[in-house]
């Protein structure tokens, strides 16, 4: 069934008004389309990434004005570009960024500003080039501060999520010995991608000792909560400065773990946060980097991605197609 257009100045968005659980607050709506400011440009949207960071968005994370959208990942077509804008043209394909804090709608719309974007490289699509930013950013934030390099050997636990999924690449490209955990989903992808892998959940320290990889001197936590992080001290020789967390917030104080908020916000710059897309866009392009996309669902279908995404078993990126495309 075709889905009716909007009105001309008008879009389609998902968004919501105030907190509270996403099943609760969000809504498709129509609302005027947002102009291109200055230092962003304005796409309409091919694809867009959720995410769970999209739910705690709903909850009151980083709150600010309202309404707002959710929907940070995008990829489309360049159709305005704001004032002091001079590397992007109208019609050029982009992915990068909604800028949801300074917008009252995000990239689940049909089309959205962006704060942050990139050239998508010939040989990469626009749905692929969607499930990259929040994962490559993530992920290569997080292993800059743990200080990944050549040669030194780092456990990723939960590499089947896109942000695990993603630092096992990134760390294998960057010349690193990678140990990954993950289940029976992306066992093989992960393995033939150059990882070792071994199964998650207690006596994990047992089972990497038996590898006999030798010392592991970095761990990088991107597993949903479980109780891990102990076990990942004591697999980097009992030194909790050696591990970092992005989803364990709760537990990772108490233990002395290093954990996203408490890095030196001064050192989130675009540079460490976005300086990799181009190498790891084109990476795309040519095959040896992506996120694992688990399923792409119309604008209208929004519910059915939330509720998928809600279960903590999405297995992959989830992306919403404003423009109806395949």
């Amino acid at each position: 069934m075709t889905e009716p257009a909007s009105a001309p100045g008008t879009m389609r968005t998902v968004r919501f008004h105030e907190n509270g659980e996403p099943v609760d607050v969000l809504r498709l709506e129509t609302a005027p389309v947002p102009e291109a400011g200055p230092g962003r440009i304005r796409v309409t949207v091919h694809a867009c990434g959720l995410a769970p960071a999209d739910w705690a968005l709903c909850r009151g994370l980083f709150p600010g004005s309202l309404p707002r959208g959710i929907g940070c990942d995008v990829s489309g077509i360049v159709e305005a570009v704001g004032a002091g804008v001079t590397d992007v043209a109208v019609g050029d394909r982009v992915f990068g960024t909604a800028d949801f804090a300074g917008q009252p709608s995000a990239g689940a719309a049909e089309r959205a500003v962006l704060d942050h974007w990139f050239a998508v490289p010939e040989g990469l699509d626009l749905i692929r080039a969607a499930a990259i930013p929040m994962a490559l950013s993530t992920a290569s934030w997080h292993l800059a501060r743990l200080g990944l390099a050549p040669d030194r050997t780092i456990l990723v636990n939960g590499a089947g999520t896109t942000i695990g999924y993603a630092a096992v690449q990134i760390a294998l490209v960057r010349g690193a010995r990678v140990i990954a955990t993950a289940g029976e989903t992306y066992t093989e992808q992960l393995r033939d991608l150059g990882a070792t892998v071994v199964g998650y959940g207690e006596g994990l320290p047992e089972r990497v000792k038996a590898l006999g990889v030798g010392q592991v001197d970095l761990a990088f936590d991107a597993a949903p909560p479980n109780g891990a992080l102990p076990e990942l001290v004591e697999i980097v020789d009992g030194d909790p400065q050696r591990v970092l967390t992005c989803s364990d917030m709760a537990a990772a104080p108490e233990l002395g773990v290093r954990d996203t908020f408490h890095e030196d916000p001064t050192k989130r710059t675009d540079d460490e946060l976005f300086g990799v897309f181009p190498e790891f866009a084109q990476l795309a392009a040519e095959g040896r980097f992506a996120v694992p996309v688990a399923g792409t669902f119309p604008l209208a279908d929004w519910r059915k991605a939330l509720e998928i995404s809600l279960t903590g078993h999405a297995r992959g990126k989830l992306l919403l197609l404003p423009g109806g495309a395949d």
